[in-house]
Parts: C-alpha cells; structure tokens; sequence
C-alpha cells in the first residue's frame, strides 16, 4: 500500500511541476507575438517615462507579469504615443527590421529573467485598478501601470550598437 501511494504521488507532482512550465511556455509564446497596447502616462522621475500597457492572455495573472517585457518592447519598437497632455515617446529603434537584424540578442535580452527587468518597474505596486481587467471573449486585456528608464534602456542599447548615439550622424 505505501509503495503505491510512493508510486502515486511520484507521478503527481512531476506533473504539477510540469503544468506549472507549460503556462510559462505558453505565456512567453503569446508575449513573443507581441501583441499588446501601449499608452504614456507621463513622465517619472529623472529619465523615467511611465506607461499603461495592455496585455492580452487567457489567465489575468499571466497577462500582467508579461507588462513588463511589453512595456519595454513597446518603448525600443513601437514607441509610445502621446495622449491628452502627456507626450509621447518616438521610438528607439527607427525600424522593426532591428529586431530581426539583431535577433540573437534580443531573444536573450527579452528571455525570462533577462536583461529587459533592468529597465522596468512596476508602478502602480502590483495593484491593478478597476478597469483594469476586461473580459474580451476568451481572454483578458490586463493594464498594468510601468515605469520604463529610458534613459537607461537608450544608453544600453547604444553601446550594444543597436541605436546610434546623438552624435553618430555627425
């Protein structure tokens, strides 16, 4: 009776480990698709810029602790865009075929516990507002306030070469 219960509890939290890397997987997956919403929030302190991301997932949980690598993404890629009194952000990065040209180093700096946690905090302190968290059909848009150093993230990625510095052009 007791090997069997050995036996038994063997095959469970294996799987219970294993569950638990699927969701990872499956959450990076559906982050490397980047598909979110970005919005500027205003300005932090000194070189700060704070934002509103939107992320997208089957589970709330899931979507908010991928608001940090969105947020980031969305500050090097898209930029940020300005909205009422607040100003917006251009850019990093003046194309999206950087991200291909520069693939390997991108896939580690967005890998999970990469270097992108260096340039983002959480700003609203893991509290999620009301209205914060929508049902959309079978998933959740989840908005997650995020101070972004970009001054910071602009330096790094101007010694990797990725962005020219101010006075390259000159």
């Amino acid at each position: 009776m007791v090997r069997i219960l050995l036996f038994a509890l063997m095959l469970i939290i294996p799987a219970s480990g294993f569950s638990q890397k699927r969701k990872i997987k499956k959450a990076n997956e559906d982050t490397m698709e980047w598909r979110y919403d970005i919005e500027g929030m205003g300005t932090g302190t000194v070189g700060k810029f704070l934002v509103k991301v939107w992320c997208f997932s089957k589970k709330p949980n899931v979507a908010a602790l991928q608001a940090y690598k969105n947020a980031v993404h969305g500050v090097i890629f898209k930029g940020v865009p300005a909205k009422g009194r607040t100003p917006g952000k251009k850019p990093l990065v003046e194309s999206i075929s950087v991200e291909k040209k520069y693939a390997d180093f991108f896939k580690k700096f967005f890998a999970d516990g990469g270097e992108y946690m260096q340039y983002a905090m959480s700003a609203s302190h893991g509290i999620i507002g009301e209205g914060d968290v929508m049902k959309i059909g079978k998933e959740y848009k989840v908005g997650v306030l995020v101070e972004v150093n970009y001054a910071s993230l602009k330096k790094a990625l101007e010694e990797v070469g990725i962005v020219k510095k101010l006075g390259a052009g000159f």
